[in-house]
Parts: structure tokens; C-alpha cells; sequence
């Protein structure tokens, strides 16, 4: 390499650096300002998932304090102590074992203090609630548990967290593509399964984003069948949920292929889902409410008679975790926003004889839905 080349890598890792140090910046100062609508002088964010999102630090030991002001404070132990001073420009790095109890330390003097209801174990919030603060013995703010204060955040993706999203979806896709191909009678469930996730892993995904579906014949049925040593038969439907996750965001995509012939039931069963998730497609945009893009589906599949048979919401989130805000399903209210990506999955089960769900990851866009998984949704018959 010549000295040219290193010179320009290295202004590439520092411009990724510096642009990574600002993004956690704007969204550290955006979960500041949500303080002032819940009279808070501070969050004290515990889990992982949402520290990372906040700081740029992977960790099993560490949380983050952020105060009204603006101002940031991350701990965690020894063990990830440098790791985090690398990572984590412009936030102050506490070691500590007791992460939470030294962040909280901090906040003498403070009337209340928010906690992830969501996440903290009951045992950590009573231990908190009856630590004196830092250097006030016998005073301690108030802990008020409030759920969803990051995750609302999250459901908005920047455009680099929806282009690791669209890597994800394109490895999820290739990945199908090299593995369908292998799909006959005689094979089981498992060993589909594992083709996908060595495949996905191969191709360059981080790990797959979650235990792969695999569900054949009458197990399609069962929308979370756990992969068996059941074979594949000819005149079987199978259903293949699985994704890959790439720079730690997760896709998720949902085909149903037929092996021999399809019967007239089974053909008229796929077009249906696949009119209800493409009916739930073209509802995606900002402003809808998360149930009104549910009832498109939903209705097209209860207009022919297999609404109970339609049982879970219509989609979910996607990000840093593979369920995440915003959830599609009946009563939901909360209205979709620009840049939030979500799956869209229709499935109908029928038990005894098997079942069909297609599944789409794909991002709300003002001008129409972007499709991030392309594999198409057309009957495969192999």
C-alpha cells in the first residue's frame, strides 16, 4: 500500500469517526429535550441496545446518564473501559462495576430521575430507589420508570442506519436465492434452516438476526414452528422466515414455496396472502396509523372467509432489534413516520393441512414505501 493510500484510509476512519461522534451527539441532545415533557432532570438508560444507540458502545456491562442539559455520562467496567474512550467521543467514561449505581451517584440534588421501566429488573430498581445520592447521604432523587423514551427515538432511522438495513435485506435476499435451489423432498426442516444462516454468515452478515423459520407441509400451520427433522414431501408447502443482521440491524423476510404441483387450495391460499401483504404494502406511508395499514391486510383476508385464521399483527420495527417500534395489528394508533422501516406479514394457518406467509422488510418513504427484501413474492414451484 502506498503512503498516498494510507494517508487517504486514514482521513476515511476519521471522518467515519467524527461523523459516528455527531450522530450520537444529535441523538443523545434529542432524548434530552424529551426530558422537559416528563419534568425529569435526567435518564439513566440501562439497556444495551439503547446505550449503543446512544453511544456507539457494545456492551454487556454498561449504561448511560443523560441529564436536561444535554450533558453525558457513560459507565462500565474494566473490561470495556478502552473500548468505550474509542468509541465514545465527547462522553465522559466512568469505570465502575456498578454501572447504574454510579451514574445515579451523579445526580445528587435531582428531584427525579427517569429509569426504562421496560427493562430494569424490579430487583435494580428497588436497590436504587434506596441508595443515598454521591456525596448528599439521605437524598436521592425520585426514580420514575418510563417506557419507550429511546425506543420512539430508534423507530426513525437515519439514512446510514436504513442503508445497513438495505445490506441486511440484500444478504437476507441472496441468501434465499442460493439456498431455494436446494429445497426437495427428503430434506428436513433443519437442515434448511442451517443452509440459510451458514449461507447468510458466508455472504458477510454480522450473524443471523434471528433463529430462522422453517416450517414444511402441515407445520406451516404453526406461524413460529422451531425447525424439526421432519422431510420435506412432494405437494408440501414451505414457509422460510429468516434474516440476516449486518453492522447490528436485523432484516426479516418471510417466503412460502411450493415443492411439486401446488394444489388448487394451496395456489388459492398464496394469492390470497399475497394480495392482503400487498394491499398492506400500499397502505405504508407517512401518517397512516399503524392500524389502518393492519385492516388493508386484514380485510382482504377476512373478506374471504379466514379471519380467524389471521391471529398476530401485521408487521413490526426493525432496527437494532428485529421487533422493535412502531407494531401494525387492530387497534394500534400510532401514526407511521418518514424513515421508519417495518415489515409487512400476512399469513393465513390452517391447522392439520399447513399454511402460507409472505413477508416484506421495507422503509416509509413521502413518495411511497421503499422495498428493501426484492426476492419476488410469485408463487415458486420447485
Amino acid at each position: 500500500m502506498t503512503d498516498v493510500h494510507r494517508t487517504a484510509d486514514r482521513t476515511a476512519d476519521k471522518t467515519s469517526d467524527k461523523t459516528a461522534e455527531e450522530t450520537h451527539a444529535r441523538r443523545r441532545a434529542r432524548l434530552a429535550e424529551a426530558l422537559g415533557e416528563h419534568e425529569a432532570g435526567a435518564v439513566l438508560v440501562t439497556w444495551p441496545v439503547n446505550v449503543r444507540y446512544l453511544t456507539g458502545l457494545t456492551s454487556s456491562n454498561a449504561a448511560v446518564l443523560v441529564t436536561a442539559a444535554g450533558e453525558a455520562a457513560l459507565a462500565t467496567d474494566s473490561r470495556y473501559r478502552e473500548t468505550a474512550e474509542a468509541v465514545c467521543a465527547g462522553v465522559e467514561v466512568v469505570e465502575d462495576r456498578d454501572v447504574a449505581g454510579a451514574l445515579l451517584d451523579r445526580c445528587a440534588g435531582a428531584e427525579r430521575v427517569l429509569v426504562e421501566g421496560d427493562h430494569m429488573p424490579v430487583g435494580l430498581f428497588q436497590r436504587l430507589s434506596e441508595r443515598p445520592s454521591g456525596s448528599h447521604p439521605g437524598r436521592r432523587p425520585a426514580l420514575t420508570p418510563a417506557g419507550g423514551l429511546v425506543e420512539t427515538l430508534r423507530a426513525v432511522k437515519d439514512e446510514a442506519e436504513i442503508e445497513a438495513l438495505r445490506r441486511a435485506c440484500a444478504l437476507t435476499d441472496e441468501a434465499f436465492s442460493l439456498v431455494v435451489e436446494r429445497v426437495a423432498p427428503g430434506v428436513t426442516e433443519r437442515e434448511i434452516a442451517r443452509w440459510l444462516e451458514v449461507a447468510m454468515v458466508e455472504l458477510g452478515a454480522d450473524r443471523p438476526a434471528f433463529d430462522s423459520i422453517v416450517a414444511s407441509g402441515p407445520n406451516g400451520s404453526i406461524p413460529h414452528h422451531s425447525p424439526s427433522e421432519r422431510r420435506v414431501e412432494r405437494g408440501d408447502l414451505v414457509t422460510m422466515d429468516f434474516g440476516a443482521r449486518y453492522g447490528g440491524y436485523h432484516a426479516d423476510m418471510t417466503r412460502t414455496v411450493a415443492v411439486g404441483p401446488p394444489a388448487a387450495w394451496q395456489r388459492d391460499l398464496y394469492d390470497l396472502v399475497r394480495r392482503a401483504q400487498r394491499a398492506g404494502r400500499h397502505a405504508v406511508r407517512p401518517g397512516a396509523t399503524a392500524g389502518e395499514v393492519d385492516a388493508a391486510a386484514r380485510e382482504v383476508i377476512a373478506g374471504a372467509g379466514h379471519a380467524e385464521r389471521f391471529g398476530h399483527g401485521l408487521g413490526h420495527g426493525v432496527g437494532l432489534e428485529i421487533h422493535e417500534l412502531p407494531f401494525l395489528g387492530p387497534g394500534r394508533t400510532g401514526r407511521l413516520e418518514d424513515r421508519v422501516p417495518i415489515t409487512v406479514e400476512p399469513g393465513v394457518y390452517l391447522p392439520g393441512a399447513g399454511g402460507v406467509r409472505i413477508e416484506d422488510t421495507l422503509v416509509t418513504r413521502a413518495d411511497g414505501p421503499e422495498l428493501l427484501t426484492l426476492t419476488t413474492k410469485e408463487l415458486l414451484v420447485l
